[in-house]
């Protein structure tokens, strides 16, 4: 009987420290981000494009900062970029950009009332 190996894409997670140390200890990829290097956001974005990830979880803050390149993404390739909360709480932005994919893909709010 042959067998065939699914090719499994990768995922990572972008946000602080605090943040992303526990998607590194399940073993994914993960890029802290603080204030020296957070203009490189847009080009990291692009690198987990390229390299063909599945999902990207993004801090919520970052996603809010550089929402025009996740929507972008999110709209035109095969990465999703989901926004995750910190431990400070949500700023409310995961559930605002599910709102709005599934807005676009029903053609309606199916969620009801904002």
């Amino acid at each position: 009987m042959a067998t065939s190996k699914a090719k499994i894409s990768p995922m990572a997670a972008m946000g602080s420290y605090d943040l992303v140390m526990p998607f590194q200890a399940i073993g994914m990829e993960t890029v802290v981000i603080n204030a020296e290097n957070k203009n490189s956001v847009p080009q990291l974005l692009s690198k987990y494009v390229r390299g063909q990830y599945a999902i990207l979880f993004l801090e919520e803050s970052l996603f809010e900062e550089f929402r025009q390149d996740a929507d972008s993404i999110n709209e035109s390739e095969s990465l999703s970029v989901v926004p995750i909360p910190n431990q400070a709480g949500s700023l409310g932005v995961g559930i605002a950009s599910i709102r709005d994919s599934a807005e676009r893909a029903v053609g309606m709010d199916i969620f009801g009332v904002k």
